[in-house]
C-alpha cells in the first residue's frame, strides 16, 4: 500500500461519514426512514474499520510517528477530517518518507 491507496481509503471513509451525517441521519428522524442509516452506517463501518488499518499499516511502514498516526485516527472521527489531513499532514510525511 501507498500513500495514493491511503488517501483513497480516506477519500471512500471520509464521503461515507458525510452521507450518514448529512444524508443518511435526517433521513431517520425526518423522514422516518431508519433503512437510510442502516445500510450507509454499515459501509462506513467497514470503510472506518480499513481507513484505521491503513493509517496503522501507513505508520508503520512508512514511520509515521505517534502524532501522525493520532492526527489520521483522530481524522477519521471528524467531519471533513480526512480530507483536511490529506491536504495538510501527509504532504510532509510523503516527503520524509520517499
Amino acid at each position: 500500500m501507498n500513500t495514493t491507496h491511503f488517501k483513497w481509503i480516506g477519500y471512500t471513509e471520509g464521503v461515507s461519514f458525510l452521507l450518514l451525517l448529512f444524508i443518511a441521519m435526517p433521513l431517520k428522524y425526518l423522514a422516518g426512514m431508519p433503512l437510510a442509516v442502516s445500510i450507509v452506517g454499515a459501509a462506513h463501518g467497514f470503510l472506518f474499520v480499513a481507513y484505521v488499518l491503513a493509517a496503522m499499516y501507513m505508520a508503520w511502514r512508512y514511520g509515521w510517528g505517534f502524532k501522525v498516526l493520532t492526527l489520521a485516527v483522530m481524522a477519521s472521527v471528524i467531519p471533513f477530517g480526512p480530507f483536511l489531513l490529506e491536504k495538510r499532514v501527509l504532504p510532509s510525511t510523503e516527503k520524509t518518507s520517499n
